[in-house]
């Protein structure tokens, strides 16, 4: 008594390539027997390295095309004294740019001012932060965390422009603020937020606090609840346990979250224009107005774009290397 081949249950194939009630193989059936993609298949996946190279080829001609390729075509202009060049005209190498920004008091004013001002937003934005997101991740229940997420996630579907001009509308002296302020008898007249250190931190905290959110909420919600219940049985009060065992336990998402914050408001742009004023003048926009004017200040923008970015860059490498010396604890 003759038998037929059995199908596979799970996609209908038989042994073959066949197709179910059919003797004749598919397509993909006699590709995968095909001498030419068993020898590929056979040559890449023999070895984990060469289906990583495999796997990370694309992300990596991204990253260096698309983020490492601008950088470092902006650090070569930096070296040029023009940019761009003129027909007939090869620009030469110099120093000249970087130097500026030593020799002249009123770009070091802007540039402290920016480092500061991050460094203190960035810290404002931790403490306002965290309490939401412990919140979230510790009090809430988990069916309900990713409704309060998404409700918290969607403002931020709009761009930086439209969520500044709502905090103009905010805060401006026919604002929602003053009104309730006015409404309330507590003022007579509106009182002048716009323009402010006070209406350009509340912006920048407004636009970052997305990017503290997310890390923190990550790494309290991985903290056991037991950590904390084996705490409160031992005698530790509730600020003990929060000092002793969840703040310890959510550096890795403090580092996260305030390098976050701390590089994008020192690359802020548009938002430092529309809320702030002649003295909270940042380097962003000292830059930008390099970049304003005829092609031979642009070399000058490119240098002054490099200090902030590696002054930056050094700040957050610090700032995370200490974070992970406490993280790991005292070497022994």
């Amino acid at each position: 008594m003759s038998t037929t081949p059995k199908p596979d249950a799970a996609d209908g194939i038989a042994p073959g390539g066949a197709t179910r009630g059919s003797d004749r193989p598919t397509f993909w059936g006699r590709l995968t027997h095909a001498g030419p993609y068993r020898a590929v298949t056979d040559f890449v996946f023999a070895s984990t390295r060469r289906q990583f190279i495999l796997l990370a080829a694309l992300p990596i001609v991204w990253v260096l095309f698309a983020h490492l390729g601008p950088i470092l075509q902006m650090i070569r202009v930096s070296f040029l004294d023009s940019y761009p060049p003129a027909v007939g005209y090869t620009p030469q190498f110099t120093l000249d740019n970087w130097a500026s920004f030593f020799k002249e008091s009123i770009f070091i004013k802007p540039f402290f001012r920016t480092l500061m001002f991050s460094l203190s937003l960035t810290f404002a934005t931790l403490v306002l932060i965290y309490p939401v997101a412990y919140f979230l991740a510790r009090h809430v229940k988990r069916d309900n965390q990713m409704l309060l997420l998404l409700m918290l996630l969607i403002p931020f579907w709009v761009g930086e422009i439209v969520r500044t001009y709502a905090i103009m509308i905010l805060l401006g002296n026919t604002g929602a603020v003053n009104l309730i302020l006015k409404t309330l008898g507590l003022i007579d007249r509106p009182i002048p937020f716009m323009f402010t250190g006070f209406s350009l931190s509340f912006g920048i905290v407004y636009l970052t606090s997305l990017y503290m959110l997310m890390p923190l909420y990550s790494a309290l919600e991985k903290i056991p609840p037991t950590y904390t219940e084996a705490a409160a049985d031992l005698g530790a009060g509730a600020w003990t346990r929060f000092r002793r065992v969840t703040l310890p336990l959510s550096l890795e998402g403090i580092s996260s979250g305030c390098t976050l914050v701390f590089l994008i408001s020192t690359g802020l742009y548009a938002t430092p224009i529309l809320l702030g004023g002649p003295s909270t003048t940042l380097f962003s926009q000292t830059i930008a107005g390099f970049f304003h004017v005829a092609g031979d200040k642009w070399p000058t923008g490119a240098a002054f774009s490099t200090i902030m970015l590696l002054t930056a860059l050094i700040l957050s490498g610090t700032f995370m290397k200490l974070i992970g010396s406490l993280t790991r604890g005292p070497q022994k």
